[in-house]
């Protein structure tokens, strides 16, 4: 695994949440939690990374995650280069790292990175000069630490602690890098009842997810849960003859007010977007009182201001502005 910490300790790269410690996630959450700022106010802003440079590198589609990044940048001070990888020279047959080492001689100081294919992320961070960090935006189905940080901190906001609920994670989990990012930082974090609810084929291997219970049914996995995580079916990384079909999905798998009413009456709904309503999440939930869902897109933003200060670190003292 990559080193991601500097020699005094410090986070200079964030590939994935695996390893961290659990005092590190809260530093990093704590961080977060200053820059939320209610809807309507001013959001957060500061000049902590001032004549620092961060490039978004997105070989996949992406909406939130690489426009909360640029936000998050911009709002610490930051320059913000958005590569179009379609109009870029990797159309051309130049290698990721070419491109990388262009941009490094154009001081860039971050790199922020989704690719389909595992591995790349690190493959980077490897061969970047000393001064330059990597962040992953997401890694085939491997890893999104700041989702699963974002994840963290919206069942903080909401529950107040991590140690006794009950999460469900539901649906394509075979797939799912979020998944897989929210078990690491809840795990870590204290959460002891992780429970993945999905249909045989979209469950993951036997050897991953150690300590959470696996349902393939629905009702029994949802009952008592304080905190229920939908996942979109990834059909980008499936086979055709895979694909399940919407509507049987639905019937069988998809979240409706009767099978919440099966968790906790308080509990939380969450989904990492962007969703397929009517196939894994119906509407009347998603929209629902219940719903977290746009908390998540709020948070993601505050978490990547957290992350972009703690791998380029302050140049100068942080000056934090907007309204509470």
């Amino acid at each position: 695994m990559t080193e991601q910490l500097r020699s005094d300790g410090s986070l200079r790269h964030l590939l994935t949440l695996e390893g961290l410690s659990r005092q590190q996630l809260e530093r990093l959450l704590e961080r977060s939690q200053s820059f939320v700022r209610p809807l309507g106010a001013r959001p957060a802003m500061s000049r902590t990374l001032e004549g620092a440079t961060v490039a978004n590198l997105f070989t996949e589609p992406s909406t939130r995650t690489r426009v909360s990044f640029e936000l998050a940048a911009k709002r610490l001070g930051a320059q913000v280069v958005n590569l179009e990888v379609q109009l870029s020279s990797r159309v051309k047959g130049e290698s990721m790292l070419d491109t990388v080492y262009t941009l490094q001689a154009l001081h860039v100081d971050a790199f922020v990175i989704r690719d389909a294919e595992a591995g790349v992320p690190a493959l980077v961070a490897e061969h970047v000069a000393p001064h330059v960090s990597v962040l992953s935006g997401g890694e085939a189905d491997v890893s999104h630490p700041t989702q699963g940080l974002l994840d963290a901190l919206t069942v903080y906001q909401r529950k107040e602690r991590f140690e006794g609920l009950t999460v469900a994670i539901v649906g394509d989990i075979r797939h799912s890098r979020v998944a897989r990012s929210a078990w690491h930082a809840l795990a870590t974090l204290g959460v002891s009842d992780l429970r993945l609810i999905a249909p045989p084929p979209l469950m993951p291997d036997g050897g991953e997810f150690p300590g959470c219970a696996r349902h393939t049914q629905l009702a029994t996995g949802l009952k008592g849960a304080d905190v229920v995580m939908m996942l979109r079916i990834q059909k980008e990384r499936m086979g055709r003859g895979d694909l399940p079909d919407g509507e049987r999905y639905f019937a069988a798998w998809g979240l409706t007010r009767e099978r919440l009413a099966l968790a906790r009456p308080d509990a939380i709904v969450m989904h990492p977007q962007p969703m397929n309503r009517g196939i894994e999440i119906a509407s009347d939930v998603a929209d629902g009182p219940q719903s977290a869902i746009r908390d998540q897109v709020r948070n993601g933003v505050a978490v990547r201001m957290a992350v972009l200060e703690e791998v380029l670190g302050s140049r100068g003292a942080p000056r934090v502005t907007g309204s509470r």
